[in-house]
């Protein structure tokens, strides 16, 4: 399994860095069968976070047509949702969007055999480009509502909705990522991780089968 992480400027460091660490374990246990790397739509580049002073280096282009789950992180700023506000998350999700990173996540979400998965804000930019329209998605708490746009708000740690796969707030980027690596690789190699980084995922991934429960 080929994962690419996306970086942008203004990423929140902890949405790229808490599903790299997964998946990194993931391939060491699988005699690297899952890859996994930073990159950007610019291509290799140094990328500064939206905190000060952090910065990662994207070593690579970001190419869907090669990867099996694309991780779209949120940015790192003050909780506006307003694209006009400097500074704020809005601001910074907008300015990736309408840059050459748009066309890209349209074909990842697009393209048959790849999971796009999102963390915190990155389900916004998603949802803002279209690319989320009537399906279940789950950001981070501030934009719950996904007001604007024609996804689903569902209230969950992670939404799973085949190929379109969401975490809400920041730390539930590494639960969605212990998730994949069980979807994807088995249940073993995520427990085996889950006992690396001591942590136990929490909640109930959320899923579109079954008995509807509510409005």
């Amino acid at each position: 399994m080929r994962v690419q992480v996306i970086l942008f400027d203004g990423f929140d460091p902890l949405d790229v860095l808490g599903p790299f660490e997964v998946f990194h374990a993931g391939g060491g246990l699988t005699g690297g069968g899952v890859t996994v790397e930073l990159v950007s739509a610019e291509g290799p580049r140094t990328v500064p976070s939206g905190l000060p002073a952090i910065s990662l280096t994207a070593t690579a282009t970001l190419d869907p047509g090669a990867a099996d789950v694309v991780v779209v992180p949120g940015a790192a700023g003050s909780l506006s949702l307003d694209p006009e506000v400097e500074g704020g998350i809005g601001r910074l999700l907008a300015r990736a969007g309408s840059g050459s990173l748009g066309p890209a996540l349209r074909e990842a979400v697009h393209r048959e055999g790849t999971t796009v998965a999102t963390v915190c804000g990155g389900s916004l930019l998603v949802a803002w480009a279209g690319l989320a329209d009537h399906r279940p998605l789950v950001t981070h708490a501030h934009g719950a509502d996904l007001a604007g746009t024609a996804a689903r708000p569902v209230d969950a740690r992670v939404v799973d909705d085949g190929d379109l796969v969401s975490a809400g707030n920041v730390t539930c980027g590494i639960d969605m990522a212990l998730y994949l690596l069980e979807r994807e690789v088995g249940p073993q190699v995520a427990h085996a991780v889950e006992q690396i980084i001591r942590l136990e995922r929490r909640g109930t991934v959320w899923r579109p089968t079954g008995i509807a429960v509510g409005a």
